[in-house]
């Protein structure tokens, strides 16, 4: 199973990824098996050459967004997420869609991740999202890409890709196992790790 470009164009080809490259990964559901989640925490057990996939796991503990609590001294929650997307050289993220649009807690994430003005920041990074619904989540993939051109992110359109996973592919310890799916994500963090300069 190839890797599909779900709601991004494809682009036209990939070189070997870089170096040591890092790659911050954001379900953007916090249900109990997660068909997003697992996926992400399966590429974050995957040993690639040169490429290190972090999953990132506070956001249920983010506080809701309020700019006039965005300064100094930061929410710990909200001083972790930051810390780990600057020490990130790209973003991927699996999203679910709810009521038409991104869900609420992981729209709160990109939020804070939008505030920030440091070095490292969302702005200018490289994003790409992997859609793991059968049914596909077009609304919330429309709503990310309006989100992150608002956030002046690199959206990687040929790692962008729709490998559906259903409950079932999902193992006891919360991992995905089939072979065609864990090769069409191995695709996707090839393509992003490549786009990082």
């Amino acid at each position: 199973m190839a890797a599909s470009p779900g709601m991004c164009e494809r682009g036209t080809g990939f070189a070997p990824p870089v170096e040591g490259v890092r790659i911050l990964a954001i379900s953007g559901s916090l249900r109990a098996r997660s068909t997003n989640s697992a996926l992400l925490d399966t590429m974050a057990h995957l040993r690639l050459p040169d490429v290190v996939v972090a999953r990132y796991e506070g956001l249920a503990t983010l506080p809701h967004f309020d700019p006039d609590a965005d300064r100094e001294p930061l929410d710990p929650a909200v001083f972790d997420l930051r810390q780990q997307l600057h020490v990130a050289r790209a973003l991927l993220v699996s999203t679910p869609e709810y009521a038409g649009a991104l869900p609420g807690s992981f729209k709160n994430a990109l939020d804070w991740m939008i505030g920030d003005d440091q070095p490292g920041s969302i702005s200018g990074k490289p994003v790409a999202w992997i859609n793991t619904s059968i049914r596909e989540a077009r609304h919330a993939h429309e709503s990310l890409r309006l989100v992150l051109s608002y956030a002046n992110s690199h959206i990687v359109h040929e790692a962008c890709a729709h490998i559906p996973v259903m409950e079932s592919d999902i193992t006891p310890d919360g991992l995905v196992a089939n072979p065609d799916i864990v090769s069409a994500t191995t695709e996707t963090i090839t393509r992003l790790a490549a786009s990082v300069n």
